[in-house]
């Protein structure tokens, strides 16, 4: 027996055609939350259902655990099953794809790392206006200044920098719990930035070493390729203290051995959920103090 699933039903099949069916409801919210499901690759209850107490072979690896996986089985290259001989319409599927797409935009602004992305962006805005109001301030006092003039824009000053401290632990805080592997090697709020500058964690996550060492310096590479010179050996990570305490001659290779230890660690965070962040600082200080002993 054959199970192939379709946007407008699951069915049971074997050579002679379909031997059972389950139709999915005429709705086009109903059949776009069995899409999102099976975008996220998760097993219909229709499908179990459909499935229990037999055996199968499915051409889906979300299938696996209900079937035995061939993709390759010339089967479901020739099983046709059309949606008009169940009286399902091409608007239904037209409709169906709009709340798809509705949904799946609606859980994407929700993801946490988009969150963190605009609070590291908040953060540049406050850390930007704390600088301005504090050269302010130093012009500002320099003059004889009654106290009452000068008080409600120092007031200003101190509210901004208690925001960026209570912004920077919220930050801390979130990336902890969402990214545990790449905060314990990089650090809470460079991670956050790595983020930032990257579009996301499945963008990181899809990112070589290379170009996450790199993250941040995009200026200074382009001047680069433009005008020759020395090519940047880092970006935001400089701000770690393993490269930024190294010496001078030190910092490129550590910053390499750095990025390509949070390239794997962030991949554990998006894809396997394992933590794996002891094995890779173990490896890291081993392969730094290789360098250190050059």
């Amino acid at each position: 027996m054959y199970l192939v699933t379709r946007w407008f039903g699951t069915f049971l099949c074997d050579e002679n055609g379909i031997r059972s069916k389950i139709l999915f409801p005429k709705d086009p919210e109903d059949i776009a939350k069995r899409l999102l499901k099976i975008d996220k690759q998760e097993i219909l209850t229709e499908e179990k259902k459909i499935t229990k107490g037999a055996d199968v072979t499915v051409n889906e690896k979300r299938l696996q655990k209900i079937g035995d996986y061939n993709q390759n089985d010339s089967f479901f290259k020739k099983m046709s099953i059309e949606p008009e001989d169940f009286d399902f319409t091409q608007d239904l599927i037209h409709n169906a794809s709009i709340v798809l797409a509705k949904k799946k935009v609606k859980e994407k602004l929700k993801s946490e790392d988009l969150q963190v992305i605009q609070m590291v962006n908040a953060l540049d805005d406050l850390i930007q206006t704390s600088n301005l109001l504090s050269e302010r301030m130093d012009c500002w006092s320099v003059i004889p200044t009654p106290e009452k003039k000068i008080k409600p824009f120092e007031n200003l000053l101190f509210a901004v920098n208690d925001e960026i401290k209570r912004l920077e632990m919220q930050i801390e805080c979130d990336v902890r719990k969402i990214a545990p592997n790449i905060s314990e090697i990089a650090g809470s709020l460079i991670s956050a930035r790595l983020m930032s500058l990257a579009g996301g964690m499945e963008r990181l996550a899809c990112m070589p070493a290379s170009t996450v060492q790199l993250l941040g310096a995009e200026k200074a590479l382009f001047r680069f390729k433009k005008e020759g010179g020395r090519p940047p050996k880092h970006g935001v990570i400089f701000q770690h203290p393993l490269i930024n305490r190294a010496p001078r001659r030190n910092r490129g290779k550590i910053a390499r051995i750095l990025a390509a230890k949070i390239a794997i660690a962030v991949k554990a965070d998006v894809f396997t959920k394992r933590n794996i962040s002891n094995d890779l600082k173990d490896d890291m200080k081993q392969r730094i103090r290789g360098i250190r002993n050059l």
